[in-house]
């Protein structure tokens, strides 16, 4: 099982075959993802674009650009009558 020890600046090197396992590079971000108390799971938080291609799907009925501003601007309007 690959370890690491935590420096005093609290930073750790995260063992190779871990990295390979996650496919991290030099620059890429990871997140401390708590999946019971006192337990962590590390994942990576940065994803290249075109791993991300196909996730979301086009809808089948597109909205203009026009109808995203008023229903952006309607849910503005209910926002501030919430304040009030």
């Amino acid at each position: 099982m690959p370890a690491a020890t935590v420096t005093s600046k609290g930073q750790i090197t995260i063992p190779a075959p871990v990295r390979t396992a996650l496919g991290l590079d030099a620059g890429d971000r990871v997140e401390f993802v708590e999946i019971e108390k006192g337990r962590f799971a590390i994942v990576p938080a940065t994803i290249s674009l075109t791993r991300l291609k196909g996730v979301i799907r086009k809808p089948e009925n597109p909205v203009s650009i026009e109808e995203m501003n008023a229903a952006i601007a309607q849910r503005r309007a209910g926002q501030m009558l919430k304040k009030k």
